[in-house]
């Protein structure tokens, strides 16, 4: 994709493909992506579900703009040759605080995650549309399983994330978050997950991409 613009890979990566580094919304992008990515892995990873997060990024023309749709979606099987009410898709919502803004990023997230009933159609088709266009038909068959719920029962859980910095984390009151508003309240997962200079870990990750590129 770097022929004929004259830039090197990493020049390419930085100006043209990665979010911005310094104008906004350039930083937000990247500290959203990066906690979308963290929220993947952590539910393909740690629980067990199939989560082709790559997707969800590879369409994305204009840098400094968000992907539309269902931050993280995960997919489980009891048994894959047989589909049944035992199958799970789990849905999340995943918000980013690595600065000091004052807000719950995890209420941010629950309230967010309400929209999900909505988006989930549409984000469930275009991950099929996508493994349809590589080719990869056993994959879409799969995603295909979960958009008829009438004829083919399945355990829906929604998720709300938050992916803070350590100061962020101190200064919120978790205690105040209240999920009793959201559709799914029974099937309803709370997640936090924090650490140091986070902005700056993520900043130091695409430089590290570009250069390795």
């Amino acid at each position: 994709m770097a022929g004929g613009t004259g830039l090197s890979h990493t020049d390419y990566l930085r100006s043209i493909l990665f979010p911005d580094a310094k104008v906004a919304p350039g930083p937000s992008l990247r500290s959203g992506d990066f906690g979308e990515i963290v929220v993947a892995d952590f539910i393909e990873y740690f629980l067990g579900y199939w989560c082709p997060r790559e997707l969800r990024y590879q369409d994305r023309w204009n840098r400094n703009d968000s992907t539309k749709g269902c931050d993280v979606i995960g997919f489980k099987f009891a048994n894959e040759d047989n589909p049944g009410p035992a199958d799970e898709l789990f849905i999340f919502e995943s918000k980013s605080g690595m600065s000091a803004s004052g807000a719950n990023r995890l209420q941010d997230a629950i309230d967010d995650s309400v929209k999900d009933r909505l988006r989930e159609g549409m984000s469930l088709n275009a991950i099929k549309r996508r493994f349809f266009d590589r080719g990869e038909m056993g994959d879409a068959r799969k995603v295909e399983r979960f958009q008829n719920e009438a004829d083919r029962p399945f355990r829906r859980i929604n998720g709300a994330a938050a992916i803070l910095d350590e100061a962020v984390f101190a200064e919120t009151d978790m205690a105040a978050t209240n999920g009793a508003a959201h559709f799914n309240q029974k099937n309803l997962c709370l997640l936090v997950i924090r650490g140091p200079s986070l902005m700056k870990l993520v900043h130091t990750l695409y430089e590290r991409a570009a250069d390795e590129a």
